[in-house]
């Protein structure tokens, strides 16, 4: 199964999406962290397969999404989660479950408490309850020395896809994800962004966007209000955001389902997406 790409505007910006599954199925709304491609297409397809419409976008100044200045974002984590809100509504005009991976997920998150309605469940893999930056003093910050390894391996030429896949192969061996597939999915990132310009092929890659964007007011306080069926996710080997994160999401919104893989660290495994599309399907 291929899915069907195109742009689609919302919250008064352009936002690229692929679409699989029939158009009049309930709609699974995937939350890049921050290309649509942090989501690996045997789920979209399986997700699809399962009776579902499965809509994966590009958050702003990444992929076909409106780009301006990923540097210097005009914009905050609150609005990109009323982008999610108002997608969902351009889309299917009925609630969709919801789903953000990585920082993805901390849109997911608010998204959910700031928009309720928009939303009939909520999918939560690979994130945390706090904004970028130092953790809460309860929660397992990055490890160190992997951090370190991270920060020792030098940037890439952003305008050569060659170095750019080899970049992201090696960060992906420091963080025990699997090298081969990334550089698959870099070089398929690098294809997709508009332009060679360093800065926007870098924020598409690292979304470092994320680094200079407003994450204001805190919403860890808020998780309870969270009435949704939810699933969190999360690898056991993840040392970029320890699992422990995703324990503290569970505990503190109401009957939150936990999955943790046992195999997994930062990414989904091609091992992992039956038993994370069997939970998602229960789910909504």
């Amino acid at each position: 199964m291929t899915g069907h790409t195109t742009t689609v505007t919302a919250n008064g910006v352009t936002l690229g999406v692929e679409s699989f599954g029939a158009d009049d199925a309930p709609l699974v709304l995937l939350v890049g962290g921050t290309t649509m491609l942090s989501w690996p297409d045997a789920l979209c397809e399986r997700l699809a397969d399962g009776g579902r419409r499965v809509v994966r976008y590009d958050l702003r100044d990444s992929g076909a999404s409106t780009t301006r200045d990923p540097e210097a974002p005009a914009y905050t984590l609150r609005d990109l989660a009323a982008d999610a809100a108002a997608l969902a509504g351009a889309l299917g005009g009925r609630p969709a479950h919801l789903a953000g991976i990585g920082v993805g997920g901390m849109v997911a998150q608010v998204a959910a408490l700031d928009h309720p309605d928009a939303f009939s469940a909520l999918t939560l893999a690979g994130t945390r309850a706090v904004a970028p930056g130092p953790a809460d003093d309860d929660l397992p910050d990055h490890d160190q020395a992997t951090m370190g390894r991270l920060f020792a391996h030098a940037m890439p030429d952003w305008s050569d896809r060659e170095a750019v896949a080899d970049f992201a192969a090696a960060g992906a061996e420091i963080l025990g994800d699997d090298p081969v597939a990334a550089r698959a999915v870099a070089a398929r990132i690098w294809d997709r962004t508009p332009g060679t310009a360093p800065a926007v092929q870098m924020a598409n890659q690292l979304g470092m966007v994320f680094s200079r964007l407003d994450c204001s007011p805190r919403w860890r306080e808020r998780l309870p209000e969270i009435k949704l069926p939810t699933l969190v996710v999360h690898g056991r080997r993840d040392r970029f955001f320890p699992v422990g994160n995703a324990e503290a999401i569970a505990r503190e919104i109401p009957g939150a389902r936990l999955l943790v893989l046992e195999e997994a660290a930062t990414t989904i495994p091609d091992t992992a997406v039956g038993e994370i599309t069997r939970a998602m399907l229960t789910l909504a």
